[in-house]
């Protein structure tokens, strides 16, 4: 691989954590009944760099860091700021991120599209996620399937290399369990859409 490749690579692995980012803190906006806030995460010894959302929500009145809220914890709401743009939420998780200029238009279009073909992407992600439907799924797997479903289907990028990336975005913000679930998924999905295996 050139080093121009290598760098193209790379940013693109970059705009897509930003992606994916933004699409987490959309969908956490997107559930007002909960007591749900979306923090910055950055190493401490870092100025800009990679940064990880956490949600904190309040649970049978203790507060506590989860993936998701406790089915049973009541609707409650602590804000009365009304909810941010798809622009602002970007702006905010993009400004903690080195990217070139190309890589930046990138991310923002993935977001874009991704919501734009919501309904779509979720039906497809869903058809071939056995036993889940696509809102009890963690945030972090469904927007990395979204994510990758919209590059399956409506980008010439090697399904491998939307794999591989899908892969590393669950490794590195999702669970133990994210990987193998997003891998198998997407198999699944790439040899629907584009008729042929990803690996």
């Amino acid at each position: 691989m050139t080093a121009e490749a290598h760098s193209n690579s790379s940013a693109r692995h970059r705009a897509r954590e930003v992606a994916l980012q933004t699409l987490f803190a959309m969908d956490l906006q997107a559930r007002p009944e909960r007591d749900v806030r979306v923090e910055v995460v950055r190493p401490q010894s870092v100025r800009k760099g990679p940064i990880k959302l956490r949600r904190k929500a309040r649970v049978a009145g203790a507060n506590e860091t989860r993936n998701e809220v406790h089915p049973d914890a009541p609707p409650v709401r602590v804000s009365s700021r009304p909810p941010s743009t798809v622009e602002e939420v970007f702006n905010d998780v993009a400004e903690h991120f080195e990217m070139p200029h190309a890589a930046h238009g990138f991310a923002r279009d993935l977001v874009a599209k991704v919501i734009e073909h919501a309904d779509a992407l979720d039906a497809i992600v869903s058809s071939h996620a056995r036993n889940w439907r696509v809102d009890r799924m963690a945030i972090v797997d469904r927007n990395v399937l979204r994510l990758a479903a919209f590059e399956l289907m409506h980008t010439e990028t090697p399904a491998a290399v939307i794999l591989d990336e899908a892969v590393e975005l669950a490794r590195r913000f999702g669970s133990d369990e994210s990987p193998p679930f997003v891998n198998g998924v997407l198999d699944a999905v790439a040899r629907e859409v584009r008729g042929e295996d990803a690996r």
